[in-house]
């Protein structure tokens, strides 16, 4: 079978191997399977991993061999929460088992799911219904994170929403939080297409990063924004986000930060009282709730797909994910 592997910075290799043996887990055929921007860093050595490493994460497939447990019959749908865990330490007890420090991500810390079929135990697999269609359950996994981010967010009618960044996670959290109620999203971003893109899935306003205290301070009548989700990860966004951050906010840094872009205005957040979360992956039940907002119609998933490639065709979906020019790459079989 076919699997696309890093086997060092910058050594990307599409190959032959034999397929897995499933030795008491299920056998997932994959469906579609997204690029992320993980996966860039992982190639181009950014992230630190054991090489060489099958690649991928984000993957939707079809169950071709029940495992041991028997629950997900043959031809089943099935999206795979790429956050191993062991099931037995504090963290997984307490309802934390993203947080398990004795598992790690599939396509990092282990072999992942660029592959044609991969092994994996049923519990990490959760039911897909067919009213989803193939290229949109590329985003599920994604979504899942989403969801998982705004768990604890307490918007009501009134309230005033920012997202900064509208890639695919952006999108994502505007559509999310328009579903929640909250019906003065404001999108931000410098890419033109993407703030008509945003205005189209549900924002009330749409500016660009210079344009955007003046945009918050006149939906929100000067108080500023409620919540503000950075989905960008630079410290440059993380700092612009706490600015447009009203008193008594909330800033959820979704992106991934790495500590550059320059000093954080730190007493605004002592001054402003300003709650600051930083969410990581995903629990098993938000990808759960992932799926029936997909299957609701409520999140519309397929507007941010815009390339697939098959799977051997991996170094061109990689390069296009890296352009700039697309929202969500997928690979399919």
């Amino acid at each position: 079978m076919i699997v696309v592997g890093a086997d060092g910075p910058g050594k990307l290799q599409v190959r032959d191997v034999p397929a897995p043996i499933g030795n008491g887990r299920a056998l997932v055929r994959l469906e579609r399977a997204g690029v992320c921007g993980t996966d860039l860093k992982i190639l181009d050595g950014a992230m630190p991993v054991a090489y060489p490493v099958i690649m991928g994460h984000e993957m939707v497939g079809v169950v071709s061999r029940t495992g041991s447990q028997g629950r997900l019959p043959c031809g089943t749908r099935v999206l795979v929460n790429p956050g191993i865990h062991c099931r037995n330490c504090y963290l997984c007890d307490t309802d934390r088992p993203h947080l398990c420090r004795h598992g790690g991500l599939l396509g990092r810390d282990m072999d992942g799911v660029f592959a044609e079929q991969i092994a994996l135990e049923e519990h990490f697999l959760h039911v897909v219904p067919d009213v989803i269609d193939p290229d949109a359950s590329g985003l599920l996994q994604v979504l899942g994170t989403v969801v998982h981010s705004q768990q604890t967010v307490a918007v009501m009618p009134g309230s005033v929403a920012v997202v900064i960044g509208l890639g695919v996670s952006g999108l994502l959290h505007l559509q999310l939080l328009r579903a929640g109620g909250v019906d003065r999203v404001i999108g931000i971003t410098r890419s033109a297409w993407k703030l008509d893109l945003a205005t189209r899935l549900g924002a009330l306003a749409v500016a660009t990063p210079e344009d955007a205290a003046g945009v918050v301070a006149d939906v929100s009548g000067g108080r500023g924004a409620d919540l503000v989700v950075e989905a960008v990860g630079t410290g440059s966004t993380v700092a612009q986000a706490i600015e447009l951050c009203g008193s008594g906010g909330e800033v959820i840094v979704y992106g991934t930060v790495t500590g550059e872009g320059g000093p954080m205005p730190y007493y605004q957040l002592y001054f402003k009282e300003i709650t600051l979360r930083y969410p990581r992956a995903a629990r098993p039940e938000d990808y759960d709730r992932a799926i029936a907002l997909a299957a609701s119609g409520r999140i519309r998933l397929d507007p941010l797909v815009t390339a697939s490639f098959p799977l051997e065709n991996a170094p061109d979906a990689l390069a296009a994910a890296r352009s700039g020019e697309h929202l969500k790459v997928l690979l399919t079989p």
